[in-house]
């Protein structure tokens, strides 16, 4: 799944961020994270097994009918950096003012907690760019009785698949109820883990390639760039195996007893990959050493030849400066046939010694 490069403006400075939010009153609404800019634009599907109906607005009055519908509602904010915004609507669903400050805080690690009236939860969705690069977008869904609340930075999401079945009507979740929604967008999060491996695995494999074949500075940014990638989805993932078992494991009465037996499911996903990422994050290291090694070996190969070199060149070199000493009794400076003689002697050494060196293996 590739997902065009989302537009925005990023904010190269956190200090300032930071500097605004220390000495602030826990729950604080601040967005911490650097996609400022994103238009706040809030998407209403509201749906039952016979009525289906999709409502574009960012009125408060117009969302807030969807808050207790006895039909499912998917409320979709996209864009968290207007902070007046968002704390406006999290007041209307009655959210705590920490949860707000968790939902609009990016740096925040994947979590979930439950309050009485509604299940809230912190993950990070990954997907591929148009420029083959890994995207990690932060993403706070809520669950309620009758709906879901979902906050995420950007236009792009991985939610497109669970859009169409309940466009469609195909599969459960047309005639089930919110939980179930809840958990389809956490199985389209996680699903799309498995492609992020995919993209990580291939580029793994190409670096193996040109370890061996073609070792050069190049190649070692490049191997450094996926151990950053690879860490970094590591980091975002390690904790869903944990969150998903609680929600499996949650006596709250918001995730029914057949909503639990799906979320199993992604649980066992979650395992396979971490397990993977485990795989992948040694294959990572493994390859820098590879690297290092090729480099030593290539090293070696030029060392020896000019070893080899060095070692013809020097016993030639010894006979050219004996002949070469300002001496008038050399005999051999004399003869009528010194000169081709001395030619001849180390034209010998020379095939003499490249025989000895091929006999060694050494060539």
């Amino acid at each position: 799944m590739t997902i065009k490069k989302p537009k925005f403006k990023l904010r190269p400075k956190k200090a300032s961020k930071l500097h605004r939010k220390m000495g602030q009153a826990p729950g604080t609404v601040t967005y911490m994270g650097q996609r400022e800019g994103v238009e706040t634009v809030v998407s209403v599907i509201n749906y039952d097994e016979n009525e289906f109906n999709v409502i574009q607005t960012n009125s408060l009055e117009k969302i807030k009918e969807f808050k207790d519908s006895k039909q499912t509602s998917w409320v979709d904010v996209t864009g968290i950096s207007d902070e007046g915004y968002i704390d406006s609507l999290g007041k209307m669903f009655e959210l705590n003012s920490l949860v707000l400050e968790d939902v609009v805080n990016p740096q925040q690690r994947p979590k979930i907690d439950e309050y009485e009236d509604y299940i809230f939860g912190v993950f990070k969705m990954l997907y591929i760019d148009e420029n083959q690069e890994i995207v990690s977008e932060h993403i706070a869904i809520i669950l309620y009785q009758n709906s879901v609340l979902v906050f995420q930075e950007l236009k792009d999401d991985v939610f497109n698949a669970v859009r169409d079945r309940v466009k469609n009507k195909s599969g459960r979740v047309r005639t089930r109820g919110a939980d179930y929604l809840f958990f389809a967008l956490l199985d389209a999060v996680v699903d799309n883990y498995f492609v992020v491996l995919e993209h990580l695995n291939s580029r793994i494999e190409a670096l193996e390639e040109e370890v061996y074949d073609n070792p050069n500075s190049e190649v070692a940014h490049r191997i450094q760039d996926l151990k950053k990638d690879v860490l970094k989805v590591r980091r975002n993932v390690a904790p869903m195996k944990e969150l998903i078992g609680r929600l499996e494991d949650t006596e709250n009465k918001l995730v029914t007893k057949d909503t639990k037996l799906f979320l199993r499911d992604v649980k066992d996903h979650c395992i396979e990959i971490n397990e993977s990422l485990q795989i992948y994050r040694e294959m990572s290291m493994s390859l820098m050493e590879m690297y290092m090694s090729n480099m030593s070996n290539k090293m070696n190969e030029v060392m020896k030849v000019l070893t080899i070199m060095a070692s013809i060149f020097i016993p030639l070199t010894f006979i050219v400066g004996v002949y070469g000493m300002n001496f008038d009794n050399i005999p051999e400076l004399h003869y009528e046939y010194g000169y081709p003689m001395v030619w001849g002697v180390m034209i010998l050494m020379f095939i003499a010694m490249l025989v000895y060196f091929k006999r060694k293996k050494w060539l």
